[in-house]
């Protein structure tokens, strides 16, 4: 099946055009077995209370330290730098579960419902970058999968509603089959949504959304002083932790501190 797989680590220039072109990337092989079984055991704890059904909790880096290690994952990280330059916080960090034999999801963009993103400009700009590591393998469609539609961030016309508001199928929907490990990286303007999950075993997918500095968190209103205190200075950076955030983020921000 036709992926746009790229290597871990460095942004090429061939990522970019498959980026530009395609709007996602996969990244194969960047946990191991081990470590993804680690990262799902700390996303059963997170949801433990929560009822079986299908929904998502934020912050789970504060508490488990398997999932504060994806923050800064080195295959994972320097994409994101490519994209972005220098300057860029983790906006948001969502843990979400798909129960077994789930159905699909409802078609979206990413973003504010608020102000839509593509209230801002043409074509939509990226706000929003999604790292999504999959936990569980989903190499088979109906494993509760993403599906993407290819370069839909540049189309100039929204899907029409009825296939929104009955969760249709489209002739050029891409389901992702990507083995446990791999991490999808996508523009929050690409139109997609969660594929039916036929499975016997609940789907937990750790996502890490990345955003200009200026742009407000969304899985937090304040940094835990706890976190901020133990991590490393990479990941606190990440936060938004700068100083002079009322001023216009240029002179006062600092680059985040790569090596």
């Amino acid at each position: 099946m036709l992926n746009p797989e790229v290597a871990p680590g460095p942004f090429t220039d061939l990522d970019r055009f498959v980026f530009e072109s395609w709007g996602y990337l996969v990244i194969p092989d960047v946990l191991s077995a081990d470590e993804a079984a680690e990262c799902y055991d700390a996303s059963q704890r997170l949801h433990a209370a929560r009822d079986r059904e299908f929904g998502q909790i934020g912050r789970g880096y504060e508490t488990e330290s398997c999932l504060e290690r994806l923050i800064d994952h080195p295959a994972v990280l320097p994409k994101v730098r490519g994209l972005f330059g220098d300057r860029f916080i983790l906006q948001a960090s969502w843990n979400t579960m798909q129960p077994a034999h789930g159905g699909v999801g409802g078609w979206h963009q990413d973003g504010s419902s608020a102000y839509n993103f593509n209230q801002v400009g043409y074509p939509v700009p990226l706000i929003q970058l999604r790292a999504s590591f999959l936990l569980t393998d989903q190499t088979e469609p109906g494993t509760g999968n993403m599906e993407l539609i290819p370069g839909s961030h540049r189309s100039q016309v929204p899907l029409p509603p009825d296939i929104r508001t009955n969760r249709g199928d489209v002739p050029i929907g891409h389901v992702i089959c990507a083995p446990i490990g791999s991490v999808l990286l996508f523009h929050n303007g690409v139109w997609h949504r969660t594929y039916r999950h036929d499975g016997e075993r609940d789907r937990y997918t750790a996502h890490y959304v990345y955003s200009p500095p200026w742009v407000r968190p969304a899985d937090r209103f304040t940094n835990s002083e706890a976190f901020l205190e133990r991590t490393t200075p990479m990941c606190r950076a990440l936060m938004g932790e700068f100083d002079r955030p009322d001023a216009p983020y240029g002179a006062s921000y600092e680059p985040l501190p790569f090596e």
